[in-house]
């Protein structure tokens, strides 16, 4: 989806990025790199404001719903 309504393609990819699971260290950044062409540590910042975002709960609930769970419970263990 792309547009006004819709996520781009590069958020549509972060979220894609995140339905994964990862077989060894270092391969999710690989694939960040790889895949996506962005450092980890932008990768990251985009994921965390997309999970505000509406429009990437309307189109991922289930990976968008479980990463906001993760990260209130890292925010809480701080």
């Amino acid at each position: 989806m792309v547009g006004d309504e819709g996520l781009g393609e590069r958020e549509v990819g972060v979220l894609a990025l995140e339905r994964m699971s990862w077989a060894s260290p270092g391969a999710k950044e690989r694939a960040i790199r790889e895949r996506l062409d962005m450092a980890p540590v932008r990768y990251y910042q985009l994921l965390n404001a997309l999970l505000d975002d509406p429009r990437a709960l309307a189109h991922d609930p289930v990976t968008v719903n479980r990463l906001r769970r993760v990260r209130t419970t890292r925010r809480t263990d701080r």
